[in-house]
């Protein structure tokens, strides 16, 4: 029997996908060793736990989880010996029956210090936290700021001082931080278990100083050990600075879980949610539907019937700007609108051509009124992005398409309902912020492994910077040869695609985490209910919009 076209494109877009699904749960791997198995034997044999068993033991067993910024630090600071996770391992998750989000330094990534990319990943924790009044817990196992780096992570707004200024924040807000010294505690992030409203800490491992035995010997004369100084007896029995003294990594877990199991329930934002049920199509077919071939066109249509329940959706305004698709529709539950850039090519009513992944005048004015009404209605909305940017040209312009561009852009970006932003594919230019990326406050923003994120796609930028360089060469008299000009186009995209990869822009937490698509519905319904712990905290208005 024949094997048509049909299924051979679907046969290897899904080989694609699982061989970059492969590749980044080889990477994920070498992630979860963190600073490697000789450091983790070292913290065992202090009778230490590494952050990832701490986070196992601590979390309720074979419940859902998701880790924000696995890939933090990806391919950075290779000089310095490299920060697998930004050195922080953050997980959402449920301890007790109660999610909330965890916070656990890796004292086997330089001892646990902070570099510029891992005071960025706890503020990403922490502004998690704020948004959705999440319980947050502190496993802290910390040198501090890793000093050779210390102007990029020390003084400025989005640096190390902000996280106590948001304890504070937190605490007068009634979000509940519990802090564990499981370690090092030293200088500046001292500060930080104290400023949680409950703080533990292990016997002979966990210390909290302003300054360590040789800097107090240094700066005062005074000779102590740091045992003495600020181990858990003196500051559970002299001080009063810890609540609860542990005798292990196992008892301080538990007891963390205890006093997780005493918290109250949140009041509700009130989103609508029912039975969940599975989609009707396999949702491993979403491997096969997205083209490996980005010139290629597909029906968004059938990547949604993938995740929704039941495959089922109630499509708005279907036959009008058709290269954004706005459905209503539940995901494990949970009712949502989902607003989705369609790649097919597509034609009006008026019997135009329009080409997918671009978003038209009519296209933003449809997806700017269905945004309005998610709001009205108190329905979480979900991007489905692949978008190379709006339409430009003369009639695009005359048309008004920058008027309209703003008019989508200014009702997601006064959006009082949570954001979940899913980058299946392209993420260019305008359409990234149309689509609500990273600067538009998505509770949530994930990437598959097709994922790409730039001001446009590899090949146009790479021609584009190949002209400017081919004639500023020119100018200074330079002759260009066709292989030379192809020598130097090669050299700017490869450059250029390194930086629109998923793991560029996951090292850097433009995006939340890399997944496997079969992770969105999760991810989607995890973010919703952390979410619904949190009402509107404006009527929502869109502002001044043109019409």
């Amino acid at each position: 029997m024949a094997i048509s076209k049909r299924e051979l494109d679907f046969n290897k877009n899904e080989d694609e996908m699982r061989l970059k699904i492969s590749r980044l749960q080889q990477e994920l791997d070498k992630v979860y060793e963190g600073g490697g198995k000789k450091r983790i034997e070292k913290l065992h044999s202090k009778g230490k736990l590494t952050a990832r068993e701490r986070i196992d033991l601590l979390l309720d067993q074979g419940s859902e989880r998701i880790e924000i910024g696995a890939l933090a630090g990806y391919g950075m600071y290779e000089e310095h010996g490299g920060c697998p996770a930004g050195g922080v391992v953050v997980v959402i998750g449920y301890v007790s029956g109660k999610q909330c989000i965890v916070v656990a330094n890796d004292a086997t990534v330089k001892a646990g210090a902070w570099f510029p990319i891992t005071g960025k990943k706890n503020l990403r924790a922490q502004e998690i936290a704020m948004e959705n009044r999440l319980p947050i817990i502190y496993l802290v196992d910390s040198a501090g700021v890793y000093l050779p780096m210390q102007d990029e992570i020390f003084p400025d707004k989005e640096h190390f001082g902000r996280i106590f200024r948001n304890n504070a924040i937190m605490s007068s807000e009634g979000i509940v931080q519990i802090a564990a010294v499981m370690g090092s505690c030293v200088a500046g992030g001292a500060y930080l278990p104290i400023m949680s409203d409950e703080s533990l800490i292990v016997d002979k491992t966990g210390t909290i100083f302003l300054a360590g035995s040789y800097l107090v010997k240094a700066a005062i004369g005074e000779s102590i050990d740091n045992e003495t100084l600020g181990g858990a007896t003196t500051h559970t029995e002299i001080s009063g600075v810890c609540d609860y003294k542990m005798k292990d990594d196992q008892e301080c877990l538990k007891t963390i879980r205890d006093l997780m199991s005493q918290i109250g329930h949140a009041e509700t934002a009130g989103f609508d949610r029912l039975e969940s049920k599975m989609p009707a199509v396999d949702p491993k077919k979403i491997y096969g539907t997205l083209p490996s071939d980005r010139s290629k066109a597909y029906d968004v249509r059938e990547v949604i019937k993938c995740i929704v329940d039941e495959s089922k959706f109630t499509e708005y305004k279907k036959t009008y700007g058709k290269t954004i698709v706005c459905a209503y529709a539940r995901i494990d539950g949970w009712s949502v609108g989902v607003v989705a850039n369609q790649r097919e090519i597509v034609k009006t009513a008026k019997n135009e051509m329009q080409i997918g992944g671009v978003i038209y005048n009519d296209s933003a004015d449809k997806a700017a009124r269905f945004i309005m009404n998610c709001n009205q209605k108190n329905i979480p909305l979900v991007f489905l992005t692949d978008v190379t940017g709006f339409m430009v040209g003369s009639k695009s312009e005359h048309a008004g398409i920058i008027k309209d561009g703003a008019k989508m852009v200014n009702a997601m970006s006064n959006s009082v309902v949570p954001k979940f932003s899913i980058i299946m594919g392209n993420s260019y230019g305008a359409g990234n912020y149309a689509m609500c990326g990273k600067a538009y406050d998505p509770r949530l923003i994930v990437g598959w492994p097709t994922a790409e994120i730039a001001v446009m796609g590899g090949a146009a930028a790479a021609k584009t910077l190949l002209q400017i360089e081919v004639a500023s060469m020119k100018a200074r008299g330079e002759e260009i040869s066709p292989e030379r000009e192809k020598e130097l186009y090669d050299k700017i995209k490869n450059r250029y695609d390194e930086q629109i990869s998923p793991y560029y822009a996951a090292s850097r937490l433009w995006l939340d985490a890399i997944i496997d698509p079969l992770e969105t519905r999760k991810v989607i319904s995890m973010g919703i209910e952390a979410a619904n712990r949190k009402k509107a905290e404006k009527r929502y208005n869109v502002g001044v919009i043109q019409t």
